[in-house]
């Protein structure tokens, strides 16, 4: 069984931004982005039947850290449910150069979210809507309504929706557990309102996304802090001295204004439960034990039995 602390640096704590009096927190975590680091994480792990349990494992142990680094009161694990049609209408390469899920992995997504389940953490897909359009749905709706929120995950489109109480949990910062705008502005260069139109610029090659050839992170920057937007640099784009750049900028103009509509995520998509009925609870004893003897996860198995023994003492002690 892989070796794990449940201790969290004392530091990284007190970088945790403190709740507002009476504001809850809702945790947003991306479910594939997750368990893909999961299943890498862990590369060979398999319950007693012989079954692969890598990603589950991994799953759980990622989920427990975010927790204790984040104190959600509130939290929901999204899935992808397929590519927007919007965007592949726009760019049909869109994403197409990913490899498939390994098959050892898919047949563990399904054990993950009845762990969820047990668990009694909110789970949600929505046919043909990705996750980061319902995460970023699920996070204007929950900031209107008074919470602040989290989105676990390491794609850089969730920069985007930063702001003064949305912040991002990165799981390669292993120095500073949640991003805020400083934090946006620190590996940009930019504001967090000016991300889609520097992604716009630079591209994404995790999502097949080309960019403006010649223009990179340092000279998308450069050229928002020039101008402000994209829509200040059309307007003012004589004002470029490089000929080069120019010309670069004159010849990509309808690929930069497709490249915004396709990383800007859609926060107007309906999805997700209401949010009051994601409170984090306390998870189903039998149904964990059951899914822990399973897998063969005895040390997971012991933290539970031990979990309740404390609660147990407790009240036994307060009676």
């Amino acid at each position: 069984m892989p070796s794990h602390s449940q201790e969290i640096d004392s530091r990284s704590r007190d970088k945790v931004p403190v709740l507002a009096t009476g504001r809850p927190r809702l945790l947003l975590v991306d479910g594939h982005s997750y368990a893909y680091r999961a299943f890498y994480a862990i590369r060979s792990l398999n319950s007693p039947s012989g079954r692969p349990t890598n990603a589950i494992y991994g799953f759980i142990r990622m989920l427990t850290k975010i927790q204790e680094i984040v104190r959600p009161t509130h939290l929901l694990v999204m899935w992808d449910g397929g590519n927007a049609a919007e965007r592949m209408t726009l760019l049909p390469q869109y994403k197409q150069q990913r490899k498939e899920m390994p098959s050892d992995m898919e047949q563990q997504l399904d054990q993950i979210v009845t762990w969820l389940k047990a668990s009694n953490f909110g789970s949600y897909i929505q046919d043909g809507c990705e996750a980061d359009d319902c995460i970023a749905a699920m996070t204007k709706r929950a900031s209107a309504a008074g919470y602040e929120v989290v989105v676990a995950s390491s794609d850089k489109d969730f920069m985007q929706l930063v702001s003064d109480h949305v912040w991002l949990h990165i799981p390669t910062d292993k120095e500073q557990p949640l991003w805020g705008r400083e934090h946006v502005r620190a590996k940009s260069s930019v504001e967090p309102e000016q991300i889609v139109d520097w992604l716009a610029l630079i591209g994404d090659t995790v999502d097949n996304i080309p960019g403006v050839p010649g223009v990179g992170p340092k000279t998308a920057s450069d050229l928002l802090k020039q101008f402000g937007s994209i829509d200040g640099i059309y307007r003012r784009i004589e004002e470029i001295r490089s000929e080069r750049l120019r010309a670069s900028l004159q010849t990509s103009a309808e690929i930069v204004r497709r490249n915004q509509e396709l990383v800007r995520l859609n926060d107007k998509v309906e999805c997700g439960p209401p949010v009051e009925e994601l409170a984090v609870r306390e998870g189903d004893f039998d149904a964990l034990r059951h899914l822990y003897e399973g897998w063969g996860f005895r040390t997971l198995l012991h933290e539970l039995q031990q979990a309740r023994l404390k609660k147990t003492d407790f009240f036994n002690q307060n009676a």
